[in-house]
């Protein structure tokens, strides 16, 4: 069995596919391993095929379009300890895959590519335009470390080698360039230990445009990112909007408050009620997206969760949704009894609007907490993360 197996993606490569089976060949005799070569075909109708077979490289047919499709079914047919991947555009040097092999020896699982100068690489001029060198990948890669601590200073460098070990804890399943920022994302989460290597990005070797569609494909990634950490997308902004609204709410339910000149009375005190209502329920869907991503296998175990799952049962989440529904209902009560007491005629706003936006507030954040137990626990009836068929 090889030590080493280096993956290539490709799609109508042949332009540029002999020159990097050629350097992935020195690289190999560099590191001094055994090693082998998979070209994980999507679909080339130029002869790519031929001409990694003449080469001695093994071809993988991957049917299904995309570039998370080809690099994943070339990874899951490889046969090495390592897997080393790269574009077949020419843009990386294969011969300098040495450093790569030796961190993973060393005991990493998955090792980066750094082109960014801020992480001691290098970009020849032209080889990367200017909106991904200095906003795309930058921004790109801040959110990165910030959302899920990934110690990485180039976030989507396609040159990068991993441990099948560590392929297999991934569980990838993205099929487009998306799979670039799912596989950090997941070693990120997983505690799977990420290392950098400094190279050198060269200009793209091919007479075509690349496949590469800047702002859909950086969406994509920006997506995926978000999607990956609801804390930040939802929990955390759903906890100062309720926060903050509730603030608001409370004290304007004492009676109006001038602020710089500025009034603020019952209009300002029923739109507090709607942003505590909508920062709670940003807050329950996060809970429910992570619940979601902890039960399918898209994230992996949380000790939080486990014990919410352990202290928090559908009974107790029932009576404390009936608990607010009562007690919303008892501030309205206090106007109908009011308007009882006048014969139902008419009320004084000023005296009677307050109870009824307090109880409908109330009562409604009673009816989403009654809701949520019910799916909280039925989602928690499985809390073992499901296994990719």
């Amino acid at each position: 069995m090889p030590e080493v197996s280096i993956i290539m993606p490709c799609l109508n490569e042949a332009e540029t596919l002999a020159d990097c089976i050629a350097a992935a060949q020195r690289g190999l005799a560099a590191a001094a391993v055994d090693g082998e070569i998979v070209v994980a075909d999507n679909g080339s109708t130029d002869g790519s095929q031929e001409i990694a077979r003449q080469l001695g490289a093994r071809v993988v047919d991957v049917p299904e379009k995309g570039y998370g499709n080809a690099l994943r079914h070339g990874m899951e047919a490889a046969r090495g300890k390592f897997l080393v991947m790269g574009d077949s555009d020419r843009s990386y040097d294969f011969g300098e895959i040495k450093p790569f092999i030796e961190k993973l020896r060393a005991g990493a699982g998955l090792v980066m590519g750094c082109r960014m100068p801020s992480g001691g690489g290098k970009i020849i001029p032209g080889a990367m335009p200017w909106k991904h060198r200095w906003i795309g990948n930058p921004a790109l890669t801040f959110i990165g470390r910030l959302l899920f601590r990934c110690p990485a200073h180039d976030f989507h460098c396609g040159l990068r080698a991993l441990t099948k070990d560590a392929f297999e804890k991934m569980d990838l399943r993205t099929t487009g360039m998306e799979f670039a920022s799912e596989m950090v994302i997941k070693a990120s989460l997983r505690g799977i230990r990420i290392e950098e290597v400094p190279i050198t990005l060269h200009k793209d070797g091919r007479s075509r445009p690349p496949h590469l569609r800047s702002w859909r494909d950086g969406w994509r990634h920006l997506r995926f990112m978000l999607l990956f950490s609801p804390r930040w997308l939802l929990l955390y902004p759903g906890a100062f909007l309720f926060l903050l609204g509730s603030a608001l709410f409370g004290r304007l339910l004492l009676g109006p408050i001038t602020v710089g000149g500025i009034h603020f009375d019952l209009n300002s005190l029923d739109l507090s009620g709607f942003v505590v209502l909508f920062g709670y329920q940003m807050v329950l869907l996060a809970c429910f997206v992570r619940i979601f991503a902890y039960t399918h296998g898209f994230l992996p175990p949380n000790h939080i969760l486990s014990r919410a799952f352990g202290f928090f049962t559908l009974e107790k989440g029932l009576l404390g949704g009936l608990a607010l529904i009562v007690c919303g209902l008892a501030l309205i009560g206090i106007t109908l009894a009011d308007w009882a007491a006048r014969g139902f005629g008419d009320l004084d706003p000023l005296a009677n609007t307050r109870p009824v936006i307090a109880g409908r507030t109330i009562i409604s954040l009673g009816l989403q907490t009654f809701l949520f137990s019910l799916v909280f626990s039925y989602l928690g009836l499985d809390e073992k993360p499901a296994k990719k068929s």
